[in-house]
């Protein structure tokens, strides 16, 4: 098979990114080791920034979405068992969208296929070849070795993938940091308690109230990471929840069947530079941040703007200069990002062996984030998503 551009990985950053060079007329194959159903099916996370919507509006993939998504103007930061919210329309005049990642995945692969991509599902990708020149992608499909020709290679295929460990040891740092705690999470079926995220730090450890729609509530627990879900029946976690996020106005958190639960680690993970030779990466493939700030998605599609924009100005007028700066470019946003997940995620947990000086700490940053209108507005800046001035 001969193509422009490799896609390995169909999530968010690759069919965005096949999406986006199909509109430029650039062509390209995506391969996907999962089947059609897994990835339109597996439950993630879908905050979504006001950029992250405006391009799948934008790009035509964007009806379901504008029907379907909860469009949210702020959150809620609740702590000593008050809470506190962040107006974001009224800080920055931009909004979030709740709109889960496998809705996002839906849209995306019924767009691409209904204008004829090739999206090759079950393909395993076993290697490459000469990455520097003519790259070459082998993959196994039905039991058959296959072989994809093209101009460059896009990685797309996650923190798990194969196109990372295609760059040599010596040609790439890696940037790391494991959190001592993990988030479990349940999705329920009970309408969500608040219209809008509720962020909770307690000395229990931290929680948050998320949705999926008006009648699917998700919600987190700060937890052990190592710890066994079996300890933790449904009452448990909901006796959990409401001890966290209860507050002195009488506020009800009501619980109803849990349909899916599990415990998720947490870290931060960087890889630079995200380019090497004509391999591109991209997402988690490049970069992890933990789930505090909503950035992954976003993140992921903000390398996807770049490096859409890059291969555009190399095909349509023999411009290499932003294909050479792609990790460049991409980084400064990516370490920004960073630091907003890091922040987030120190303001808001409790750490191993805190003595009540650094617990009082938490609490006077927190008072000062939802009294200061300046760092209200740092908070509401980063959120709904730092703008693109890079291109």
């Amino acid at each position: 098979m001969r193509t422009q551009v490799g896609i390995v990985g169909a999530g968010p950053a690759g069919l965005v990114l096949s999406h986006l060079l199909h509109l430029q007329g650039i062509d390209s194959v995506v391969l996907e080791t999962h089947t059609r159903d897994y990835i339109e099916q597996r439950v993630r996370a879908g905050v979504l920034e006001q950029g992250t919507v405006d391009l799948l509006i934008q790009s035509g993939v964007g009806t379901r979405l504008q029907r379907e998504g909860l469009v949210h103007h702020g959150i809620e930061l609740r702590f000593d068992r008050a809470g506190h919210r962040i107006d974001f329309a009224a800080l920055t005049g931009k909004s979030i969208t709740i709109y889960a990642q496998q809705e996002v995945i839906k849209d995306l692969v019924g767009v691409r296929l209904a204008a004829g991509a090739k999206i090759i599902f079950e393909a395993e990708v076993v290697g490459f070849q000469d990455i520097d020149k003519y790259p070459m992608i082998r993959f196994r499909q039905a039991g058959a070795m296959r072989e994809l020709h093209c101009d460059f290679i896009a990685g797309c295929d996650g923190g798990h993938g194969i196109c990372r460990d295609a760059i040599p040891s010596g040609a790439v740092r890696v940037h790391e940091r494991v959190y001592p705690f993990g988030w479990l999470g349940i999705l329920a079926q009970v309408p969500p308690a608040s219209h809008e995220l509720i962020y909770t730090y307690h000395e229990r450890g931290f929680a948050l109230l998320s949705m999926r729609s008006p009648e699917i509530s998700r919600l987190y627990l700060q937890c052990d990471p190592k710890d066994d879900i079996a300890r933790w029946p449904d009452d448990r976690i909901w006796n959990e929840l409401r001890a966290r996020m209860t507050t002195r106005d009488g506020w009800e958190l009501k619980d109803g069947p849990v349909l899916q639960k599990g415990i998720t680690p947490m870290r931060s993970f960087v890889v630079e530079p995200m380019q090497y030779k004509k391999l591109f990466l991209l997402g988690d493939a490049a970069h992890i941040v933990p789930p505090t700030g909503a950035k992954g998605l976003n993140l992921a599609v903000a390398d996807v703007r770049v490096l859409a924009q890059a291969l555009v100005n190399f095909y349509k007028f023999e411009d290499r200069d932003l294909l050479e700066r792609y990790s460049e470019i991409c980084l400064r946003r990516v370490w920004k990002v960073q630091r907003f997940s890091w922040w987030m995620t120190s303001m808001l947990h409790c750490f191993q062996n805190e003595d009540s000086y650094a617990q009082h700490l938490h609490l006077a940053e927190l008072d000062y984030v939802t009294s200061s209108r300046a760092a209200s507005t740092t908070l509401a800046e980063n959120y709904v998503g730092l703008p693109f001035d890079h291109l």
